[in-house]
């Protein structure tokens, strides 16, 4: 059950930072966000419908239900709430990788762009020949080139 609270709290760090999915949302990690969510909700259906009916989405509400009736929770919602932590960490540390490979590069090619919706890598795509080779590895290395 211990796995299941540090679970718990990783993905509300990632859907408060994520903020809400929706279908206008195109870039990563708003996909990567997306993904998460549907794990969670695919493999805590039960537990959802059970307990967590009436509890508006957002701001961690829904995992934080989840997180109340952890006694509860199945296997399968348990083993759901590991892998999307399991895939949340991969992309936190792919994009650790990325802001430390391309961060000079961002700096001076994308520093008027906002991010979100892919737009910085956008920015690095229409860059391409200028960026270092590192960056370009790096977008190679994540799959996001």
């Amino acid at each position: 059950m211990r796995n299941v609270i540090t679970i718990g709290v990783l993905l509300f760090v990632m859907i408060i930072c994520a903020g809400p999915a929706t279908a206008q949302q195109k870039g990563p990690v708003e996909a990567v966000a997306q993904g998460l969510v549907d794990t969670v909700a695919t493999g805590c259906e039960k537990e959802l419908a059970a307990y967590c009916q009436g509890v508006t989405p957002g701001e961690g509400r829904i995992l934080a239900c989840l997180y109340a009736h952890e006694d509860k929770l199945s296997g399968q919602c348990e083993y759901a709430l590991f892998d999307a932590a399991a895939q949340l960490e991969r992309a936190v540390a792919a994009l650790a990788y990325l802001v430390n490979e391309c961060g000079d590069d961002l700096e001076t090619y994308c520093a008027g762009v906002q991010a979100g919706e892919g737009r910085l890598l956008d920015c690095l795509d229409k860059n391409e020949k200028k960026i270092s080779s590192r960056c370009n590895q790096a977008l190679k290395d994540t799959g996001l080139k």
